[in-house]
């Protein structure tokens, strides 16, 4: 109850407020009754203290010190029968309750203190039993409400309709589930605080408020608590001061109800993640058969086997603490589990999958898209800013080339994880690296160099020595020979010499290979043998 509250019960109709008028505001827990000096021990937070003022009457200032400390101590005010042993308090402890605005009552000398103790507590008792049945009854209909199948969105309905106020249900991330009343201002909130660390609950708190900024709307905010480290918010959109304790106590019940089903769903979720992580493991490892095998189990997670798709393969970045790996594999499933919700900020498709710690998001697109690439940028962009705000961890990208239909799909995940390790190589942290198809020189490079070696001194034979002048010239000769598609008479003219110059000292080439030089295998090995030979 509120001082005011109690001043309207029948044993005090015909109470007066002497003094502290602004703090009939106060909160009423309990009544005290009692007239020992040692009185402010005995007293608590929201106590209100009936008094004959006995042990005052000597020295009724006093009265100054006790009512200090029980401001203090946040006690809801003092009761006193004035005419009992008092005929009237003292001007300067009534400008102290003023000034403290701390309510101090004057109580008719017919009135005795005990009824007021008995009907103040007796109301306080019957409210809050009200209140408790209230809950009870809120309990009993959400759990059936959950319980016969229907939606978290009607939960929240019904939970509006109650209390009188919208409701917003926000999971762990900050990403809006679902509202009973469509607010746009808050929709855009909503999408900043996942990316801000946002936190709405101070420690040891049942429940907080909170305003925004930019449109001073006002939120009260009550914790969805599931297996999450960081729990979900049930924001209603009113002030906590405004609202009964039952209304409070309603809410808190439905964020109880809601709580076992998001853990419900969350389980549910989990099996349908085992099937599909392990579907796509089995089809890049090419586990699969057949292409009607392929199609058939493809069907079952909403993928088409003739549709396009970009691959893009994802990891956390490296993390210097050094955890464990159980704590980095739940660390990395938490960041995984925010980057799929966020997958929707991409306007194509998206399917999202796990391989070991490689999660693979398949994009669809077609022939129409427009600035596909520079969209799919700003989408991861916006994820690695959220990530990097809620777990403080970065992580990093390689995107694939366009695949022609879902059988490419192996070598479009070989093409992701190439530019994944592209940018790990090269010492990058959150990076997006997009594919880039290698030239015939960086494919050699991935040869070990003894290969190499032993493939040049092999094609080209004697002519790999070139410790003469006469071997050096040929296969100079050899050289320009294959850059100008076999052309004698370009390649006399590159040469500044004569054609049958040309001609006898490919003879001699011929000669020393044991080949010929119109055939198209041995042209092949020959340039790659003088590819090799500039790197060596």
């Amino acid at each position: 109850m509120k001082v005011k509250d109690v001043l309207e019960l029948p044993s005090l109709e015909e109470a007066f407020t002497l003094a502290g008028h602004s703090g009939l505001y106060r909160n009423v827990q309990h009544v005290n009754m009692m007239d020992a000096p040692d009185i402010i021990h005995y007293l608590s937070k929201d106590d209100l203290l009936l008094t004959t003022a006995y042990h005052f009457k000597d020295d009724p200032s006093a009265l100054l010190s006790l009512i200090r400390k029980m401001h203090e101590r946040n006690c809801a005010g003092l009761c006193v029968k004035t005419k009992r042993f008092l005929k009237e308090l003292p001007s300067d402890v009534l400008a102290l309750a003023n000034k403290l605005s701390f309510p101090i009552i004057e109580i008719p000398e017919s009135v005795a203190l005990g009824d007021v103790v008995n009907n103040t507590l007796g109301t306080i008792l019957n409210t809050r039993t009200n209140e408790l049945q209230q809950a009870i009854h809120a309990h009993q209909q959400f759990t059936n409400h959950v319980l016969s199948g229907r939606s978290i969105d009607e939960l929240l309905q019904n939970l509006s309709l109650m209390i009188g106020y919208p409701v917003l249900l926000l999971n762990q991330h900050f990403k809006l589930l679902t509202q009973t009343h469509y607010d746009e201002k808050a929709s855009e909130s909503s999408k900043k605080w996942n990316t801000q660390n946002t936190s709405f609950f101070l420690k040891k708190t049942p429940y907080s408020c909170f305003s925004i900024r930019d449109t001073h709307e006002v939120f009260s905010a009550f914790p969805v608590p599931t297996h999450e480290k960081r729990c979900g918010s049930l924001l209603v959109k009113e002030n906590l001061a405004k609202l009964d304790q039952g209304k409070i106590l309603m809410i808190e019940q439905a964020a109880n109800v809601i709580a076992f089903e998001l853990m419900k769903e969350s389980a549910l979720k989990q099996y349908e993640r085992r099937a599909k992580n392990e579907f796509f493991t089995n089809f890049v490892d090419g586990k699969f058969t057949s292409r009607d095998e392929i199609r058939n189990r493809t069907k079952e997670f909403g993928l088409n086997c003739e549709q396009k798709y970009i691959l893009i393969a994802t990891k956390l970045d490296r993390n210097e603490k050094g955890i464990s790996f159980t704590a980095h594999q739940m660390e990395t499933d938490v960041v995984y589990e925010f980057l799929e919700e966020e997958l929707e900020s991409i306007p194509w498709p998206c399917h999202f999958f796990l391989k070991g710690t490689i999660g693979v998001i398949f994009v669809e697109v077609n022939d129409r898209w427009i600035g596909l690439h520079e969209t799919i940028i700003s989408a991861l962009q916006h994820i690695q800013k959220g990530v990097l705000a809620s777990f403080q961890r970065t992580i990093s990208f390689g995107i694939s080339s366009i695949t022609q239909n879902l059988f490419e799909i192996e070598s479009a995940y070989e093409e992701a994880l190439d530019a994944l390790d592209t940018g790990h190589f090269s010492g990058s942290m959150q990076f997006i690296q997009t594919y880039q198809t290698k030239d015939v020189t960086e494919l050699l490079r991935v040869v070990p160099r003894q290969d190499l070696k032993k493939f040049y001194d092999h094609t080209l034979q004697k002519l790999s020595s070139h410790t003469q002048d006469e071997e050096q010239r040929l296969l100079h000769t050899l050289s320009v020979f294959l850059e100008t598609h076999c052309q004698i008479s370009e390649t006399a003219k590159r040469l500044y010499v004569h054609r049958n110059t040309v001609i006898y000292r490919l003879e001699k080439c011929e000669e020393l290979l044991g080949k010929s030089l119109k055939d198209p295998d041995t042209t092949l090995k020959l340039r790659l043998a003088l590819r090799i030979g500039t790197m060596l």
